[in-house]
């Protein structure tokens, strides 16, 4: 089960004829072991790695930091699931060290973010302090690195 969800989250988009000469199993049961993760929520879903920068398309990424303060039997997990709900969070995650939660969102402009702060994020009830973190740019996400330029062939022909 370990090679299958490894070689699932380096590339979702292998075959199950793929998988299963990968992982020595049949596509039949690689197929069943994929629908059981599915069911068990082991594999949450399948996404592409987008260049927004190639694209073209202009998105305003954001990592917010909040300290904030738990409600009694509830921990951070009452906040966090409120916060995952929110359409233009991509990531939620609790932290070690001077703050507790990271939230990572996107929006059109600097302004939809600074909105979601002042507006979602800051007036809720167990909320500290945020601090908020613009990416000026991506290199590398999810393992793979966005702005690689191709090699030169000519470098290559010397070795």
């Amino acid at each position: 089960m370990e090679m299958l969800l490894k070689l699932l989250s380096e590339d979702a988009r292998l075959s199950l004829e793929q998988l299963a000469s990968l992982t020595g199993l049949s596509e039949t049961e690689v197929a069943e072991r994929m629908d059981e993760l599915e069911k068990e929520g082991v594999i949450a879903g399948y996404q592409a790695v987008v260049n927004w920068e190639r694209a073209g398309l202009e998105k305003v990424q954001s990592i917010i930091e909040v300290r904030i303060s738990p409600k009694r039997d509830f921990g951070f997990d009452e906040f966090a699931d409120t916060v995952a709900r929110f359409p233009e969070v991509e990531n939620v995650y609790l932290m070690s060290g001077g703050y507790d939660i990271s939230i990572t969102i996107h929006g059109a402009s600097f302004r939809d973010i600074a909105m979601f702060v002042a507006k979602r994020l800051s007036p809720m009830e167990s909320v500290l302090s945020t601090a908020t973190h613009f990416v000026l740019r991506t290199y590398k996400e999810r393992g793979i690195i966005l702005n690689e330029k191709p090699e030169d062939e000519r470098s290559l022909a010397s070795l």
